[in-house]
């Protein structure tokens, strides 16, 4: 199934409402459509060993997601509560044990030209498909080839790189564009200073002598899959710094690896060309992988409190 198809999706939830998949439209003057303000999410449902459906770390997406609208200032009536009520109706709506889970915040077509008012009410959407591996089988198990891209990520001082915005990612869609027509399969951008701040969709890490580095979170959005691996990282008891990387300790490290929502936990093989460690999956690496997967498969008690049931 590829990222473009509508993956089985029977509805989509608007506003209170589950709309067939075909009508679930807005106005093409939407002012969030026009500007680029969009807010959105992203995150999964994961089917358990015993057969359930859960959604991974739920409280913390819908609390980012509220969170964007904030730093927008639009408004919203839907609580925590009504959103995940909203998702586990979705899901089942559409018959998944599985399925990626995209709410989106956005203004409709009530206000012409950059002028927006405070406090505008904000329509929202919650859509659902299937999604396999974000860099497909072959990436997740080998690991995936990465360039640095040309694009950077923009100044902090005008950007809400905290915000997960619909206009922050023109930059990533070129980025990732960029790299597929080098023949990679994903791209690696710097911050304003030159150093390492992540992938067009997903935070980075690198171990050097067992040791976990990660960029500091001011350029990059703080990511919930990132926390989480850090979490098992740090109950593992590995060490972890967050500090500026340059290109150059990308090339020297023992492992590099991806983390996001879409692309879970994946291992980076090659860098502009440079053989990462063995130039395969790294250890640390594919163990915070496996239990990343044992996580929201339900099979390890300590975190059920990550897992929504369905």
């Amino acid at each position: 199934m590829t990222q473009n198809s509508k993956a089985d999706s029977k509805v989509i939830w608007m506003d209170g409402k589950l709309v067939p998949f075909e009508q679930a439209t807005i106005h093409v003057l939407s002012h969030s459509f026009q500007y680029g303000g969009a807010v959105f999410e992203g995150m999964r449902a994961y089917e358990t060993s015993k057969g359930e459906t859960a959604i991974f770390r739920g409280a913390e997406h819908f609390q980012r997601f509220q969170d964007s609208m904030k730093s927008l200032s639009y408004a919203t009536h839907y609580s925590l509560m009504d959103l995940t009520k909203a998702t586990c109706e979705l899901i089942k709506a559409n018959d998944f044990k599985e399925c990626y889970i995209r709410p989106v915040g956005y203004i409709d077509d009530g206000t012409r030209g950059l002028k927006l008012a405070s406090n505008s009410k904000a329509n929202v959407t919650l859509a659902s498909w299937k999604w396999g591996k974000y860099m497909g089988d072959d990436g997740q198990k080998s690991g995936i080839k990465v360039r640095i891209s040309s694009y950077r990520r923009p100044d902090i001082s005008s950007a809400m790189t905290w915000a997960k915005l619909s206009g922050n990612y023109l930059t990533s869609v070129l980025a990732r564009r960029e790299a597929t027509d080098c023949g990679c399969d994903e791209a690696i951008l710097l911050d304003p200073h030159g150093f390492v701040a992540e992938g067009s969709g997903e935070n980075l890490f690198i171990v050097k002598g067992g040791v976990l580095f990660t960029p500091p979170t001011g350029y990059i959005l703080p990511g919930i899959t990132r926390d989480s691996v850090m979490t098992l990282a740090t109950d593992m008891g590995l060490k972890i710094r967050e500090e500026n990387i340059t290109r150059n300790q990308l090339y020297l490290a023992d492992e590099v690896f991806f983390t996001g929502t879409a692309v879970e936990v994946t291992g980076i093989r090659e860098i502009d060309g440079h053989k990462i460690g063995d130039g395969g999956i790294g250890p640390i690496t594919k163990k915070l992988c496996d239990t990343f997967f044992k996580v929201v498969r339900g099979e390890l008690p300590k975190y059920s409190s990550w897992l929504t049931k369905v």
